[in-house]
């Protein structure tokens, strides 16, 4: 890699995520090479489960960098993602000025609104010096938040930089490596995807599926590891309310290992639907002879190996 925690190739970027057990095709290599290259943002956009949550972890991981990550939510605000006033610390301090008649009003206050009392939030936190260099700021979920914190989110990564009343304006010495993602529950605004790099990271065929179960879930055989993810691929045909991401694939994988189960059948897809489905609804469709039907067409699907 680097010395600005990049890689030397895209070829590069699929080796070394590998090794971190993140398994990408070409397009999604190619998009963090010029991420890197660049010192762009990387927007990824997909259906939950489909691993862009996973890349942040895995370039922590290859370039030895701090992950940092701000998760998204309704109502979420640029004051709750930079930082807070340590309240309960300050009113002690308030207290034992008075309690010893050492209240100087104005040292007070200096003291109070100083970066002893002062918590950093993710924003805030990603711009601060490390000794392991810039770290990787992950933007999780960013579809959950609202206009006015895209807006301000827009600002604070063409700075990189934050603005605190009581201690003035921190710079980021060294911008970080900065990873958005969305479900697309709605539209984010054009002006800060205009910002980004943009990737749509889509579900995984076949081929590529089981070799990231090869990878996450190495102990599995063969053959269940294969009839798992032809399954897995039949189900995401049928009309679903919410179809199964990849992450689901392992964790049922690893449900399928801890049940010592070394062959599907329908009466271990009936226990343990629970892995891969998450509305009742759903789980509903696959019940009865459902079940038997797609074990038969994700068999039948199956591609020599």
């Amino acid at each position: 890699m680097t010395e600005q925690g990049g890689f030397h190739s895209i070829d590069a970027v699929q080796a070394q995520l590998a090794e971190a057990g993140y398994v990408c095709g070409r397009a999604l290599a190619t998009v963090v090479f010029l991420s890197a290259r660049l010192g762009r943002p990387l927007f990824l956009e997909g259906e939950a489960g489909v691993g862009k949550t996973e890349i942040a972890k895995a370039l922590a991981t290859v370039t030895d960098r701090p992950l940092i990550r701000l998760q998204c939510y309704e109502g979420l605000d640029a004051a709750s993602a930079v930082y807070e006033w340590n309240f309960a610390a300050q009113m002690v301090a308030i207290r034992t000025a008075e309690a010893t008649g050492s209240a100087d009003r104005q040292a007070l206050q200096a003291e109070l609104f100083s970066e002893e009392y002062l918590i950093a939030r993710p924003l805030l936190q990603a711009m601060q010096p490390d000794t392991r260099g810039a770290p990787i700021l992950l933007i999780d979920e960013l579809d959950r938040t609202d206009e006015p914190f895209e807006a301000f989110l827009l600002e604070a990564l063409s700075d990189f930089q934050v603005t605190i009343p009581e201690l003035g304006t921190i710079k980021a010495p060294e911008p970080p490596t900065v990873i958005l993602t969305s479900n697309r529950t709605r539209e984010v605004h054009d002006a800060l995807k205009r910002r980004c790099l943009y990737h749509w990271v889509d579900y995984p065929d076949f081929d590529r599926e089981l070799e990231i179960l090869h990878a996450r879930v190495p102990q599995a055989a063969e053959t269940l590891s294969r009839e798992v993810v032809a399954f897995v691929q039949a189900l995401r045909t049928e009309d679903l309310f919410k179809k199964p991401g990849v992450a689901e694939t392992i964790d049922w994988a690893n449900c399928l290992l801890a049940l010592d189960v070394v062959t599907l059948s329908p009466e271990v897809i009936a226990d343990t639907l629970g892995a891969i489905l998450k509305y009742q609804d759903d789980i509903a469709k696959l019940q009865g002879s459902e079940a038997k039907r797609l074990l038969d067409q994700a068999r039948a699907a199956l591609p020599e190996g």
